[in-house]
């Protein structure tokens, strides 16, 4: 068994930055992460993003707890929901939805099949 430790995920060096795939306006928000991927299939990092609007479906189902930063996550179908450093949110497979970064966020996260 192999044990991943992510320590001071608030000052974790992170990868290279990268544009979000579907950007809704300006700015495009920018985003990069730290992650493990274990052979079981579960994915856990860090992940930051700057301002900006964009869509996203979240493929698997998905724990994160937000480290820093204010957003609002619109869930298609569903009412706003106000984000903010010290939240946990868990996301069933498929959400759908629009983020709306105001503050530049960071969260730890897992992905869960």
């Amino acid at each position: 068994m192999s044990i991943d430790h992510f320590k001071n995920t608030a000052e974790l060096p992170l990868g290279d930055e990268s544009r979000v795939a579907v950007p809704l306006g300006e700015p495009v928000a920018q985003t990069r992460s730290h992650s493990v991927e274990r052979s079981d299939g579960v994915e856990a990092g860090v992940w930051e993003c700057s301002p900006g609007r964009w869509r996203r479906q979240i493929v698997q189902q998905e724990f994160c707890h937000f480290i820093a930063g204010r957003c609002t996550f619109t869930p298609d179908g569903g009412a706003p929901i106000e984000i903010r450093a010290g939240d946990v949110l868990m996301l069933p497979a498929n959400t759908c939805g629009v983020w709306d970064i105001q503050e530049t966020l960071r969260k730890s996260y897992v992905l869960i099949l």
